[in-house]
């Protein structure tokens, strides 16, 4: 990477780099090079502020659904800012468009969920089912199942607890995590992990017999839940193998361990339909839900719980007294009113069904320009959601050295052709997942030069 000198840098450039710790990013880097800033937004097109317009292939992260500047959107944010900017929804207060929201949440999820917790974030989702496990089982009179198992390769968010469901090392290894509450399986890949012809059936009741091994070792008793993405996102945009899933639930259920699907990349039409959870057939008893559900406008998580959870929680109520959990903006009447404005544009400008025509699109255009390239093993994915595998050697399967950053040289590359992709590191993977109003030209543009961008570094 070419390293600018300080006086290059612009005055805001300058500014952020004496000011901020930004997330997920090298300092060293962000010092040397200074940060990209973004100016404008609209569609699926980004403006920098150096004049460059890109296609955001990504969403921002993951998240930008109905696709940025959306007009009607910003009108009820404001709408909604001036009627109730804030009320907090501690010790029985409610508004009007939280209860609302929850309505329409509901008609939308798997039918195994009743009830709905509103937060800010996808790692406070899943920490606020964590605690719900816990409780849970407290109540029915199981405290030592306190256990989760997660995957490795998963991700479920940085807090304490999150990050250590998180099965990433590059999230553990510098803060003293996992915490010991957390388990760690293999991961649903079967691409990397399969035997020379193992179908995936056979490799799923492989994965599910080391399930089995481990909740033999450590104790059904002992444990609380399982937690799994659909569709694993940061790990590498990872599709399960057929059976997997379907063979998961079976385990769980017959040792008592309640499952929580993770849909916060997954959710809101990413995938061509509302939830991924439909097309994987899963009966989630917790689902985690954030990003896509106000299009990233506004912060804003819904975590979800089955109502069998919910009656012990009201039945130990007068005992356990008010919920012990909380957060300053949950239910947020702004964030809850956009959230309603976004589930209307998602269904009258038909997003969910242009994300499974466009998304087959855009996975034929993918294999049509990259499936041949000797350093891409693989292109996954489903509807408006794609990983691009590159691999040192096609044949062998075998991968590129994680510090060879191979995937962020390609996202490099891209970047200086109008087009932002995401690196996955850990897998040499590149990750797509526009806004769901993206048209087939702009996703012709976006794979030709993705393309262009994968010829340059790998030749």
């Amino acid at each position: 990477m070419t390293t600018k000198s300080s006086t290059t840098l612009s005055m805001l450039q300058q500014q952020d780099i004496n000011g901020i710790l930004h997330p997920a990013s090298s300092i060293s880097q962000i010092t040397q090079n200074g940060p990209r800033i973004m100016q404008s937004a609209s569609g699926v097109m980004v403006t920098d502020t150096e004049g460059r317009q890109l296609i955001d292939g990504v969403g921002g992260l993951w998240c930008v659904n109905i696709g940025y500047g959306n007009q009607a959107l910003a009108a009820e944010m404001a709408r909604a800012s001036e009627q109730l900017a804030y009320f907090h929804t501690f010790g029985g207060a409610s508004n009007e468009a939280q209860i609302r929201l929850a309505q329409q949440l509901l008609k939308r999820v798997p039918a195994s969920l009743g009830k709905v917790f509103f937060g800010c974030s996808g790692s406070d989702a899943n920490d606020t089912l964590i605690k719900l496990v816990w409780q849970y089982h407290m109540l029915r009179g199981n405290p030592a199942k306190v256990k989760i198992i997660s995957r490795r390769q998963a991700y479920h968010g940085t807090s304490i607890a999150t990050a250590s469901l998180t099965g990433l090392s590059s999230f553990h290894r510098h803060f003293t995590l996992p915490q010991d509450f957390v388990l760690h399986t293999s991961p649903a890949f079967y691409y990397r992990d399969s035997h020379d012809n193992e179908s995936e059936t056979a490799y799923s009741e492989r994965l599910i017999n080391e399930l089995e091994t481990l909740i033999e070792q450590q104790g059904a008793e002992n444990i609380g839940a399982f937690i799994a993405e659909p569709i694993m996102g940061a790990g590498g945009v990872i599709t399960p193998p057929s059976g997997y899933f379907e063979r998961l639930q079976a385990c769980l259920k017959k040792h008592n361990i309640l499952f929580i699907a993770d849909e916060v990349v997954c959710g809101f039409g990413r995938t061509g339909h509302w939830f991924a959870s439909e097309y994987y057939q899963l009966e989630p008893d917790m689902m985690a839900t954030a990003k896509g559900i106000t299009s990233g406008y506004f912060p804003m998580s819904a975590a979800f719980i089955s109502d069998t959870i919910w009656q012990t929680l009201k039945d130990h109520s007068v005992q356990t007294g008010g919920l012990a959990h909380g957060y300053t903006y949950s239910g947020h009447p702004v964030g809850a009113a956009v959230a309603l404005k976004n589930i209307d544009l998602l269904e009258q400008q038909g997003l969910i069904s242009s994300s499974a025509d466009v998304g087959s699109y855009l996975h034929q255009q993918l294999h049509i320009a990259l499936s041949d390239h000797p350093h891409v093993g693989e292109i996954r994915g489903l509807g408006l959601l794609a990983g691009i595998q590159l691999v040192a050697d096609k044949a062998s399967r075998s991968f590129f050295n994680p510090a060879d950053s191979v995937a962020a040289k390609v996202a490099a590359e891209a970047y200086k052709l109008g087009i932002i992709v995401r690196p996955l590191p850990s897998v040499s993977t590149l990750a797509l997942s526009p806004p769901l109003c993206i048209r087939r030209k702009e996703v012709a543009s976006l794979v030709s030069n993705l393309a262009i961008a994968v010829q340059k570094v790998l030749g």
